[in-house]
Formats: structure tokens, sequence, C-alpha cells
């Protein structure tokens, strides 16, 4: 018999955040296939959307040209959603990336998704190589989410027209790790989706911050929230925790400043970094938003934290070494979707 909160669990959509990890001994170009593979799996095996993140100047990151990703993977597969989560919108001209998701709307009309941060994705020498001046700020984030909202509408009011662009039907999601993307997000009325699985510490504050003070608009009638968790699920719970050492090996060597390719698990991280490093990276990788485990470990860690949020839908990351491991990850998972 089915407990209650499996019941709700049933009823929420699973989604997919790909990192487009370039593994140790490997390069983009495998990555990209993984990429692919991983996204047809899983639109069989009926997730809700494929989103990949910007990210610049980390050597085991692959997806720093997003929106060329996204065109790759939609090109790839039938119906999933594609997206990004998210574009950092104060790296780029907001027409530019108007006109890239306009394209790409063309191409694939109704099946791709622009979540926006306002981060840099990398450090300060990299935006600057990006914008090629730090005068632009991340207060302006507000303003560049209204134009971009007017380059998609119907009628825009600026002179420059996005063509591909006007007109076009890409949902608008705010993505954040703290309180000022939901604020934002519920004062435009759009969808929101929280990065948990980095920054669970923030994770209620933020919530309520959205909850409380949306304002309903033309795209998003009611709050709808997306929460990000990272599953790593295996056969059994050791095998799990073995494979989710590659996880904790990349946060652990992003504190030292190193942060390379995703490396190969190992069966002892203690003699590879201090207690003091693990245990911070645990306090991030929160048992609660970092779900490590077989089967049955998984469903329980997901239904208490759906019960515990009241999220809409998940996004899940998984940070794994060998593909076939990744691969089966995701399956577990969908044998859990109603």
């Amino acid at each position: 018999m089915k407990s209650n909160h499996a019941k709700i669990f049933n009823h929420i959509p699973l989604s997919v955040l790909d990192l487009a990890p370039i593994t140790e001994g490997s390069n983009a170009s495998e990555s990209f296939k993984n990429s692919v593979e991983l996204a047809q799996h899983v639109e069989k095996w009926g997730f809700n959307r494929y989103w990949l993140a910007e990210h610049h100047n980390m050597a085991g990151i692959a997806s720093s040209a997003t929106s060329v990703v996204i065109g790759h993977i939609a090109g790839k597969t039938e119906h999933i959603r594609v997206g990004a989560g998210g574009v950092m919108l104060p790296n780029h001209a907001t027409l530019v990336i108007a006109e890239q998701f306009g394209t790409l709307d063309a191409l694939y009309p109704g099946r791709i998704d622009l979540g926006l941060g306002r981060a840099p994705g990398s450090d300060q020498a990299t935006a600057y190589a990006l914008r090629r001046t730090l005068n632009a700020s991340v207060d302006d984030f507000p303003m560049q989410v209204n134009e971009l909202q007017d380059y998609f509408s119907d009628e825009p009011v600026s002179r420059v027209k996005a063509i591909p662009g006007q007109g076009a039907n890409v949902p608008l999601w705010l993505l954040g790790s703290s309180g000022f993307s939901a604020q934002l997000a519920a004062h435009k009325g759009l969808p929101f989706s929280f990065a948990s699985h980095f920054a669970p510490a923030y994770l209620h504050q933020a919530l309520t911050l959205y909850r409380d003070n949306f304002k309903p608009s033309e795209a998003l009638e009611k709050p709808y929230v997306m929460l990000g968790i990272n599953i790593i699920a295996a056969d059994t719970d050791e095998k799990a925790n073995f494979i989710a050492t590659s996880q904790k090996q990349q946060f652990l060597n992003l504190r030292r400043g190193n942060p390379g390719k995703l490396q190969p698990p190992v069966d002892n991280l203690e003699e590879l970094y201090s207690p003091a490093e693990i245990a911070a990276v645990e306090e991030t990788l929160n048992p609660k938003t970092t779900i490590v485990g077989s089967a049955d470990t998984v469903r329980r860690g997901l239904e208490s934290f759906i019960e515990e949020t009241g999220a809409d839908e998940l996004i899940i990351g998984s940070q794994i070494f060998h593909q076939e491991d990744r691969l089966r990850s995701f399956e577990i998972v969908a044998g859990m979707m109603a």
C-alpha cells in the first residue's frame, strides 16, 4: 500500500539539470554525446524538462555556450522541454539572448525554456572577459529581465526588434540561491527555481519570500516553484555512496580553487582531503537536498523533501563519473514516477 507521501510524489513533475560534465580522461565531445544519450533516455522515461547551465572557465563543465547545446539536445529529442538553468543574463547583451532563444523557439516551437540568473557563473576575471567591462552590475538584472520580456512581446516598445524573438513563446523563469530572485519572481509573477542543491540554508527563506509576495501575471496565476536537488541512486546504498564521491570531490576541489574535471569515485575521501574540508562540503551537500542511496532510500528522501517544501516540480542534478551509472541513477528515479 502506498503512503500519502508517495501519492504526493507521484504528481510532482521531475526534470533534469545537466552540467554537461567533462570527466577525467575525456573531453567536451564525449560530454555532449553523453548528454544526448541521457536526454533521450529521460524523455522516454517521462521526465518533464532537460536544462543546461551556463558556467565559464571550468574544466569540468562543457555547457558554457548554453544556447548552442540546448539546440543540439532539442534536435536529438522529440518532445521533452529543453532550456537554460540558467543563462547568466548580466554576462550578455539582452538582445543577443532574445535572438538566440527566439531562434531556438522558431526551430523547436513550444519546447524551449529560459531560466535567468544574475550571477556571473564564474570568477570576476572571466566576467570581465565575457562583458569587456565590469561597470554592468547585477543590480541591472531586473531591468534586463524587463528588456527581455519586451523583446519577446508581440508589440515591443523598443526601437530595436529581436528577429527571431518578437512574439516568441519562451517561458521565462527566474533562478536564485538567495532571496533576491525570489522577490523579483514574485513581483513579476514568474515561475521560480531555487538552487537548493547547493544552497540549502536559504531554501525556506526564499520559498516564503516568493509565495508570500507573489503577484499574478499574464505568465502565471499562482506561484510555481521548481527546486534543485541532487540525486545519486544505485542498486545499493553502498554503491551509491561510492559513486557520490565524485560529486564530493568536485565540490572539495572547487573550495580549494581548483575546479578541474569530474574525478572517478574513490574508496576513501579522508586520504585526499582534511576533515574540515569534508565537513564543509557535507554541509553544502545537505542530506535533505543531496539524496544518495538505493531506490528505497531515494524514495524516502524525495517524499520527505516534497512534503516539507510543497515543491511544484523538482529538477535533479547528478554529477556521476561513469555514464552507465548516470543512466542507471535516472532510471531508478524514473521507476518512482506515476
